[in-house]
C-alpha cells in the first residue's frame, strides 16, 4: 500500500464525508430514508420544478447520488463516482441559483460546494486509503479522470436545456390557451 501520509488521511476524510452525505441524500430520493420523499415524492418535486419526466429524473438523480456517494466513500471508481456526484450537484446548483448564493436563502452555496468537492476528488485522485489504490487504479486512470471532468459540463447543460425547453413549451401552451379563452 505504500506509506500513508496526512494528505491521504485528509483525502480519505473528504471522500468519506462527501460520499456519505450524497449516499444519504440519494437514498432519500430513492427509498424515502432519512425523511426523504422516496421516488414518488421526489418525482413530483422534480416535475413541479420543470424536469420531465419527473420520475425518470428522480431515479437518475437518486442513483447518481447513491451510487456515486458509495463510490466516493470506498474510493472505488473515483472518477465515475465523482462525475455522477458533480453532475447531480451542478444541476441542483442551477436549480437553486434563482435564490442567490447563500444556503440560508435556498441558494446554490451547498450543492455548488459539494459539486466542486467532487470535481476536486476526481482531479486529485482517491489517495492511498482507497479501493482504487488497492486494486492498482484499474478504475482510476489519468484518462478516466480527464474524461470524467470533461463529461460533467455537457451532461449538466443537456439536463438544464431539457428542463428549460419543457417549461417554455408548457408556458407557450398556457399562453395560447389563455389567448383562446379571451378571444372566444
Amino acid at each position: 500500500m505504500g506509506r500513508v501520509d496526512m494528505g491521504d488521511v485528509a483525502v480519505c476524510a473528504l471522500r468519506a464525508g462527501l460520499g456519505a452525505t450524497l449516499f444519504a441524500h440519494g437514498t432519500q430520493k430513492l427509498f424515502g430514508w432519512f425523511g426523504g420523499g422516496g421516488l414518488k415524492g421526489t418525482a413530483q418535486g422534480f416535475h413541479s420544478m420543470g424536469y420531465r419526466p419527473g420520475g425518470a429524473t428522480a431515479l437518475v438523480a437518486g442513483l447518481s447520488e447513491t451510487v456515486g456517494g458509495a463510490a466516493l466513500v470506498l474510493g472505488f471508481g473515483t472518477p465515475a463516482g465523482g462525475a455522477a456526484v458533480a453532475g447531480t450537484m451542478s444541476v441542483a446548483a442551477e436549480m437553486h441559483s434563482p435564490n442567490g448564493f447563500f444556503n440560508t436563502e435556498g441558494g446554490l452555496e451547498y450543492p455548488g460546494l459539494l459539486g466542486l468537492a467532487a470535481v476536486s476528488l476526481i482531479a486529485g485522485g482517491p489517495g492511498r486509503v482507497s479501493v482504487d489504490h488497492a486494486t492498482g487504479h484499474v478504475l482510476d486512470r489519468p484518462w478516466m479522470r480527464a474524461a470524467a471532468i470533461a463529461a460533467v459540463p455537457p451532461a449538466v447543460a443537456l439536463v438544464v436545456a431539457r428542463k428549460r425547453k419543457a417549461l417554455a413549451a408548457e408556458n407557450g401552451k398556457e399562453t395560447e390557451e389563455g389567448q383562446e379563452g379571451q378571444g372566444g
